[in-house]
């Protein structure tokens, strides 16, 4: 089942309508309140979420959403008329898995959904370690902490799921298009300098922990042995 809160009636009933007809079974919301109240009797496997909503914003319903450990992992796609790279960076980093601008074509956004639901299904297939211990980073995760020498660091989400998949793949050297498809997705048309604003900022953050990550000149980033 798929939740799409959409304030647009116009809107929702088109995606609806396209949605249901390509085999999906849609849930339409107009106001986050009555979201919030569904999400009490049951949890969608996608979220079709807009910016500009009454009562909450989308952005907040999203940090929200993440920071609830029944809801962190729910797979999540932005639908708004702001498309600033800009907008798009706050969207993902705090954790949307895709980002659509309107107007959007419906085949485009039926593709999306199919692309971040099977990196869902693979994602929660995966059997693997929890905890990945780097110098004097430890990084949780299915807590979703980082401690730099038993401090409690705090990350945005893409800077989390940034560090993870270099501490997962310690001494593999990633260059800055790889980590763009890897961690903002397939279809994310920004500049890779993204990468390189969010690294500065985790060296920042993990202070003399962010010596872990280092620079391969030339080819990109890497996470020392």
């Amino acid at each position: 089942m798929i939740y799409l809160l959409e304030d647009d009636t116009s809107i929702q009933k088109f995606v609806s309508y396209a949605l249901n007809n390509s085999g999906f079974e849609v849930v339409g919301f107009e106001t986050p309140s009555e979201f919030w109240k569904a999400m009490k009797e049951e949890m969608p496997e996608l979220l079709l979420l807009d910016v500009m909503l009454p009562e909450e914003d989308g952005i907040s319903i999203l940090g929200k959403l993440r920071e609830r450990e029944e809801t962190k992992n729910l797979p999540i796609i932005m639908l708004t008329a702001k498309s600033t790279e800009y907008d798009r960076i706050i969207g993902l980093d705090m954790g949307a898995d895709d980002y659509v601008p309107k107007p959007f074509s419906v085949m485009e956004l039926i593709s999306r959904i199919k692309a971040v639901l099977r990196r869902a299904s693979v994602d929660n297939s995966k059997t693997t370690k929890t905890e990945y211990v780097v110098g004097d980073v430890t990084l949780c995760t299915t807590k979703h902490t980082v401690k730099v020498k038993g401090e409690d660091i705090k990350l945005t989400y893409k800077e989390f799921e940034l560090l993870s998949m270099l501490m997962k793949n310690r001494e593999k050297v990633f260059d800055r298009d790889e980590l763009l498809i890897k961690i903002w997705g397939y279809d994310f048309d920004g500049e890779n300098r993204t990468v390189d604003v969010h690294i500065r900022t985790l060296r920042s953050k993990l202070k003399e922990g962010g010596n872990i990550i280092e620079t391969v000149r030339g080819v990109g980033y890497k996470v020392k042995g």
